[in-house]
This record gives structure tokens, C-alpha cells and sequence, in this order.
């Protein structure tokens, strides 16, 4: 119908999801996961595409997806990636996804790849990166696809260098200095991967040790302070707190170290 609506999912329990649709100020619950103890419990990621929300686990048997239709309301099971992982990246564009890196059943560190077609439900693997990574963060931009910093195979080094994925040629490239480091790259520190957001195909990041929004400058591959956040956010290096964009905005989700949560809106100069 040519109508697209931009909502944000958000988890405060195991198995309770919720949206938040910024167009009509309202918080919606969605029905409860129809899954088992075991998945409910388990360590989950989640990605939005197309109509779905897709949340990652484990059951007893090993790694499942389940997930959400806007279309029927209600959860199903999904396919399973053709490489199980978690501590992945991944970013949506319209009905497709990709996912990459990550850590396998083992705990080493990924390079590979797989695109996710929501129209159809399949899982397609891709060419790996140059780089193996894991707490990386991928975003589209341009019709592309760009991965951003995460953690070397050493399990300590941060990365500053991005990725970039052309869906045509289905080809990366290495993008040095892309994504700035925290604490002058002294290891991980139990830092939560960057917050990172796109809007009008300009990317954006939080320092939440600084508490600034830089914007990136794509022809001079550098970072620049645009503003400092709405309230302070002492959530634990980063982790508790979203950082996602809607239409011209930034929108800032926090958790429970803003003492019962809150959701900020950033307008964006010229």
C-alpha cells in the first residue's frame, strides 16, 4: 500500500516484547512468546526486517529463532541460519537482512556471512569478510551494507576499521578508520558494542563515556561532536541504552539506569 510505519521493539522480561510507534506516541505489548524454559532463558538477539522482529536463542537441542509477524500477530518458529552464532552483527533493508561474524558453538571468532530474505523466510550465504569479528554493527547506507568496528580474533583488540558490502557485486571492502575507540583501545573493558544509528543515509554514534553524537564524514572519513545526549546515561559502558533513528530523528532508549526508563528524540540540524 506504500505505506511504511517505523515501530521500535524493546524486552524488559524474558519472554514479554514490546513496540514503541513513535508516529502515534503509543507503546503496544505484543502477544507473549510461545516458546520453551529453555530458549526463554537462554542469551537472545534480536533484528527487525520487513514485517517480522526475529529474536535468536538456544533450545536443548541447540540455537532456534523464533519470531513475530506484524501481519498475523503472533510468533512462529523460524529457519535456522545455515552457520549457528551469536555475538553477531546485522542491520535490515527493507526485506532483506544480514548478519555477520560472531562466535561459534566453540567461542571462536567469524568472518562469514548470510543474508536473510523475510519475503520467503530463507537463509543465503554470503562471501566472508576480510575481516573475522564479533560485537560488530552493521548498518545500511546508500543501498549498502556497512559493518563497523567489534572485536579481533585476539578477543581483546578492538577494531576501527568498517566494511562495506555491495548487494551487487556481493563483494566487501575494508574501510580504515570508520569507527572511532573507546578507552584508546585498551581491550574490551565489558563494553557494549558501538551505538550506532542512519539517518538519511548519514551515520551517527553515541560516546557514551562522553556522552556525545558525533556524525561521520563520509568524504573525509571522520568524526565530528554535533550534540550531547538528552540526560545523562550511566548505564554500565553502553549497555541498557539503544540508539536507533526514525525518519529525521535519533531516538534514545534507555533502561533501568534512567531510573525507570525513558525515550528521547533528537532533531537533526541542516
Amino acid at each position: 500500500m506504500g505505506i511504511v510505519e517505523h515501530w521500535a521493539y524493546f524486552s524488559c522480561d524474558i519472554s514479554t516484547w514490546e513496540a514503541f510507534d513513535l508516529n502515534c506516541n503509543r507503546l503496544m505489548q505484543l502477544p507473549r512468546m510461545t516458546c520453551n524454559t529453555c530458549f526463554m532463558h537462554s542469551d537472545k538477539e534480536s533484528l527487525a526486517v520487513g514485517t517480522e522482529l526475529l529474536v535468536f536463542g538456544r533450545e536443548i537441542n541447540g540455537p532456534a529463532i523464533y519470531k513475530y509477524s506484524i501481519l498475523t500477530n503472533s510468533w512462529l518458529k523460524g529457519e535456522k541460519m545455515n552457520t549457528s552464532r551469536c555475538l553477531f552483527g546485522s542491520a535490515s533493508l527493507g526485506e532483506i537482512a544480514i548478519l555477520v561474524g560472531g562466535c561459534d558453538k566453540d567461542g571462536k571468532i567469524m568472518s562469514s556471512s548470510e543474508l536473510y530474505n523475510s519475503y520467503i523466510g530463507t537463509w543465503e550465504i554470503l562471501p566472508d569478510m576480510n575481516i573475522a569479528k564479533k560485537m560488530c554493527y552493521v548498518v545500511s547506507i546508500d543501498g549498502k551494507f556497512y559493518v563497523l568496528g567489534g572485536i579481533g580474533v585476539d578477543k581483546t583488540t578492538q577494531l576501527a576499521c568498517g566494511e562495506e558490502f555491495d548487494l551487487k557485486t556481493r563483494e566487501w571492502r575494508i574501510i580504515p578508520n570508520m569507527c572511532p575507540l573507546r578507552n584508546e583501545g585498551d581491550g574490551v573493558n565489558g563494553e557494549a558494542p558501538p551505538l550506532i544509528a542512519v539517518v538519511k543515509n548519514v551515520l551517527y554514534i553515541v560516546d557514551y563515556a562522553r556522552q556525545e553524537v558525533k556524525r561521520f564524514v563520509k568524504d573525509k572519513n571522520s568524526w565530528v561532536t554535533i550534540g550531547i545526549l538528552p540526560e545523562r546515561a550511566t548505564s554500565l559502558n553502553g549497555w541498557g541504552m539503544a540508539f536507533r533513528s526514525y525518519e529525521d530523528k535519533l531516538v534514545v532508549i534507555g533502561g533501568s539506569s534512567f531510573h525507570g526508563g525513558m525515550v528521547q528524540k533528537l532533531m537533526l540540524g541542516q
